[in-house]
């Protein structure tokens, strides 16, 4: 048995009662941080309609998101799942702070769709997304759980000729719709859009300035204009 100092108090020594409490801090910062990160996905939002990619992805199979069949029947949402599943899980949390209104500077082409975020690039990739039917005049839905407002959502349809199949989107393959005034603070705001000329394929591009901050949200949303 290893013997005491003569020195040395019986009883546990204060470096001897450290050492547990600094293992319990560790192991309790270990399992804080296998987690999984939903605190920002708590605090946003999104268009749900006509739905953003990653909102139709979470919504379609959020509680069904291991099930083989999405490869077949949705191969996008399975890609997207099998990039980054946080980029479902965390549908709401598609921001970036401070661009001080320089979308187009900020944001280069082929990346609006995941509104920058090279965690969300999977969003930015062409393919058979599920598109949602609207006829030319539709409604645009956008869900704030934290009742932020809007300074401003200010909505694009791609181009005639531009294949959302094929192509990731660029602002060169934009047509401007329209910009509204500000809302004030509330967890579902709607409004209406009038386009023309457009058929088919296509994607409405929404972005987002909330009010509490200079906060900025872009999404992707397919659309088949029948």
């Amino acid at each position: 048995m290893r013997s005491r100092r003569p020195d040395q108090p019986a009883g546990r020594s204060r470096p001897a009662v450290r050492k547990p409490l600094r293992a319990v801090v560790l192991l309790l910062t270990m399992m804080v941080g296998l987690l999984p990160w939903s605190g920002a996905a708590q605090a946003h939002g999104t268009i749900i309609n006509p739905a953003s990619r990653a909102y139709q992805c979470w919504k379609t199979w959020g509680s069904n998101h291991t099930n083989p069949a999405m490869q077949q029947q949705d191969p996008m949402c399975w890609r997207a799942f099998q990039a980054n599943p946080d980029t479902m899980w965390n549908w709401m949390s598609a921001l970036r702070d401070g661009l001080g209104g320089n979308f187009q500077g900020r944001t280069p082409d082929g990346q609006l769709c995941s509104n920058g975020l090279s965690r969300n690039d999977s969003l930015n990739q062409p393919g058979a997304w599920k598109a949602t039917n609207v006829s030319r005049n539709f409604t645009v839905h956008l869900y704030d759980q934290a009742s932020h407002g809007a300074d401003f959502l200010r909505v694009y349809v791609s181009k005639n000729g531009f294949n959302p199949a094929t192509q990731r989107l660029g602002w060169g393959n934009l047509d401007f719709i329209t910009q509204t005034g500000r809302y004030a603070p509330s967890q579902n705001i709607s409004f209406n859009v009038s386009t023309s000329g457009y058929t088919g394929r296509h994607i409405v591009f929404v972005i987002w300035q909330a009010s509490h901050m200079d906060q900025t949200y872009m999404w992707c949303s397919d659309v088949n204009f029948v």
